[in-house]
């Protein structure tokens, strides 16, 4: 009994807030970087809920342009939780955000974006947790169910890649918002 009690205690320690059923971590380590949690929301899209997504920062920040262009460790953790979401639609759906994000200017890094997109190649399935964090010198790391996947390098993709959820036409307006805590 009293051990269920303290497993109950330290797990409700390790988590600061729900979303969509979804406990979402207050902080995350980096190498040994602590991050906190700077905001969550639910991507929607047609009225479906289709991911939960979070920011984590080394403090909290609510400037969606401080955040895009800070060469700082940050993460985003984005939590599947629909089964409707597919590779197909997952590509299309960051090809779109990197042309909002870079103003229809893709080229420069299409070769980044290329490899980025190759994340979701394999089949994407409700609970998948993708992380996507960002390590100044040594690039983004996109990590599929805790694997690392692969490793792009540059602050200038960072940037790109962030703005799909912070820039002027975010992904979605209101999970920007919640990303930033506001």
């Amino acid at each position: 009994m009293k051990f269920s009690i303290l497993i109950l205690i330290l797990s409700s320690m390790l988590f600061s807030l729900e979303i969509a059923d979804v406990k979402i971590p207050d902080k995350i380590t980096v190498g040994d970087q602590q991050l906190i949690l700077n905001g969550a929301g639910v991507r929607e899209k047609f009225f479906l809920d289709l991911y939960v997504g979070g920011l984590y920062l080394i403090k909290k920040n609510s400037d969606a342009n401080k955040v895009m262009n800070a060469d700082e460790t940050m993460s985003i953790k984005l939590h599947i939780i629909s089964t409707l979401i597919t590779s197909k639609k997952m590509k299309n759906a960051v090809e779109e955000g990197f042309e909002n994000s870079t103003n229809n200017n893709t080229s420069p890094l299409r070769k980044k974006i290329d490899r980025f997109i190759t994340v979701f190649k394999e089949e994407i399935k409700e609970n998948d947790i993708y992380d996507i964090t960002y390590i100044p010198e040594k690039g983004v790391e996109v990590y599929k169910n805790g694997k690392l996947n692969d490793t792009i390098e540059g602050l200038d993709f960072k940037k790109a890649l962030w703005g799909i959820w912070f820039c002027d036409e975010p992904a979605q307006e209101n999970l920007k918002d919640d990303m930033l805590g506001k």
